[in-house]
């Protein structure tokens, strides 16, 4: 009997004493203070000058590249110049076996003294016709034939001295010189070869200055000519965008350059516009056919927004930041980006001068719940 009544007694204690554990959790939930609002960076946005680049792929090219050939034949006797190495503008590259050149300059020559000497007999018997028909000793006929002989006399010494250029002109010929300063192509013909007239002989490129061309989009040309029309950028007045190229292992060559040729056509297979560049080479470090990476400066947002990467979220229905409302809440801000900039992104719409968005701390937002700026991490954007 002892059992069953400290069973009932203990059956009937239960609801009590759960109802005394219920009231006692509820009392401690009222008890326990909310968590305080999350602490972020926030950043107040301005509209300030923003300069816009284009980085487009390009290819190096020479200045200026000619093939030096050989303008009379003969036997290669030497060449005067190390393959590969650069060379002075008039400086000899190689000379041509000049004994047959020189024989016919000594002929041209005496056939000129034997023109000269034969205009020279005919124009004494010009003279002594033209003052015997004047004493009535002469007739007419013998001062005119005369006279002729003495004009086609001129015309051989005339004649037998362009004989004799020639002849001098094909014997300077055997002395090749370079007819630019630059690099030397490997031998294309060895010495005490015979080589015929119009035989090339080496290659010589100019690297100093250096081209970089490279094609641009359609949308980008037209973005820089709406931007300038319209007075919303500033850039060159002439047109003649500075430019940067970067070369392949990273590094950004120290020298500058401008565009100075855009194409006038669109390429209707890739939709692009030509342009070339033009940049001091004096190291020869921009090398022929070498790729790089061009980018196109010179060009200044007069009033632009920029938003830092780490405050851009993507949603469904697109990129937003999280923007400070009365309060201190946070709110969505759905935004339309434009193209990178240094510091971040250009907003085309969704936030104005004046607005703070949250750039860290976002992982810990919640739409419509307020938030702790940390005002030592606040972020100023000088206009």
């Amino acid at each position: 009997m002892l059992r069953v009544a400290l069973l009932l007694a203990s059956v009937a204690a239960a609801p009590l004493l759960a109802s005394c554990n219920e009231n006692t959790g509820e009392a401690q939930a009222q008890t326990q203070p909310a968590p305080p609002p999350p602490e972020v960076t926030v950043q107040e946005l301005a509209a300030r000058p923003v300069p816009i680049t284009y980085t487009y792929a390009g290819r190096v090219s020479a200045f200026r590249e000619i093939e030096v050939r050989a303008r009379v034949g003969g036997i290669l006797l030497k060449r005067d110049y190390t393959e590969g190495e650069r060379v002075a503008e008039g400086q000899r590259l190689a000379r041509i076996d000049p004994a047959t050149y020189q024989a016919e300059v000594a002929r041209s020559q005496a056939q000129l003294q034997q023109a000269q000497a034969q205009l020279a007999n005919n124009r004494v018997n010009a003279d002594r016709s033209a003052k015997l028909f004047a004493s009535r000793a002469g007739s007419a006929k013998d001062r005119d034939d005369t006279m002729a002989q003495v004009r086609t006399d001129e015309a051989a010494v005339a004649a037998a001295v362009a004989q004799l250029q020639t002849a001098q002109l094909n014997l300077d010929y055997t002395s090749v010189t370079a007819p630019l300063g630059g690099m030397t192509s490997i031998e294309e013909v060895p010495e005490g070869s015979l080589i015929s007239a119009n035989g090339l002989l080496t290659r010589i490129t100019q690297l100093d200055p250096a081209y970089v061309s490279f094609s641009f989009g359609d949308a980008d040309y037209a973005e820089i000519r709406r931007l300038l029309d319209e007075g919303k950028a500033d850039g060159p007045k002439d047109r003649r965008f500075p430019v940067t190229v970067k070369l392949g292992d990273g590094r950004i060559y120290a020298q500058g350059g401008t565009i100075n040729f855009t194409d006038s056509i669109v390429d209707t297979q890739t939709g692009t516009i030509r342009a070339r560049a033009i940049l001091p080479n004096a190291d020869s470090l921009l090398v022929p056919n070498q790729f790089v990476r061009v980018t196109v400066g010179g060009l200044t947002l007069k009033q632009g927004i920029v938003v830092p990467p780490m405050a851009v979220m993507q949603g469904p229905q697109g990129p937003f930041v999280y923007a400070l409302a009365e309060g201190d809440k946070a709110e969505i801000r759905p935004i339309a980006l434009g193209r990178e900039v240094e510091g971040g992104w250009l907003v085309d719409s969704g936030v104005t001068p004046g607005d703070r968005i949250i750039t860290e701390g976002v992982i810990k937002v919640r739409p419509g719940s307020p938030v702790r700026p940390s005002l030592a991490k606040v972020a100023q954007v000088d206009p």
